[in-house]
């Protein structure tokens, strides 16, 4: 089973639009950082704070699916 999992994540990192997601969700997570790490946000912060977490949000189910494909595809 081991195997199984090395070969999807293996696959998952091969996938062009799973890294490209993964970095987009990673940016979006930096640029959170930095708005959390701030101790008043303007009103155009506040909105977007939302927008980005709603966006790695639409980011995270999209990589899912990417997984849940790779690991449900038959292995040849």
């Amino acid at each position: 089973m081991q195997g199984s999992v090395r070969t999807s994540d293996d696959q998952l990192l091969q996938n062009d639009e799973y890294r490209r997601l993964s970095e987009q969700h990673h940016q979006y997570e930096a640029r959170l950082t930095a708005l959390v790490d701030k101790p008043v946000l303007t009103d155009d912060e506040q909105m977007e704070e939302l927008t980005l977490k709603k966006k790695k949000l639409q980011l995270k189910d999209r990589m899912e699916g990417i997984a849940r494909q790779i690991r449900s595809a038959p292995v040849l």
